[in-house]
């Protein structure tokens, strides 16, 4: 399995063009679960969009049938809490924005294959900001 498509030996790139920065180790994340974002062969939901996850957000994705909640030790999955970093699936980021709970995105974390599928300015709009973050608030409350 190549963690590069390239496999140039080349860093991974981050939605912002520097090199790609961890997403998180507690829980360790990622889909080769080294705690990064990366475009790996063979990750077809592409688990490359380093998120931090909101209540509003987990309470969406359960309700959409992806538990991210529960914790599956058969598959290496802690179960989430509010305020963890997790490598999300693009697709999946996608429908939660698209209906209004995007949790917060971390762009020195979010592998640039993400441009492919969602533009660097949508993604700028849910960039997460450790100075106002709270990860119990839902949007409906604002």
């Amino acid at each position: 399995m190549s963690i590069d498509e390239s496999d140039d030996g080349e860093a991974d790139r981050n939605a912002l063009g520097g090199e790609l920065e961890p997403c998180g180790r507690e829980p360790v994340t990622g889909y080769l679960r080294d705690g990064y974002c990366r475009d790996v062969d063979g990750d077809v939901g592409e688990h490359t969009l380093c998120a931090v996850v909101t209540a509003e957000f987990l309470t969406h994705s359960r309700e959409r049938g992806n538990d991210l909640i529960t914790p599956r030790p058969e598959f290496d999955f802690p179960g989430l809490e509010p305020g963890d970093r997790w490598c999300l699936c693009v697709g999946r980021w996608v429908e939660a924005a698209d209906a209004g709970v995007a949790p917060p995105v971390v762009l020195e974390a979010t592998d640039e294959s993400v441009l492919r599928a969602v533009d660097l300015d949508r993604l700028r709009e849910h960039e997460f900001d450790p100075e106002t973050f709270d990860p119990e608030k839902f949007g409906s409350e604002e």
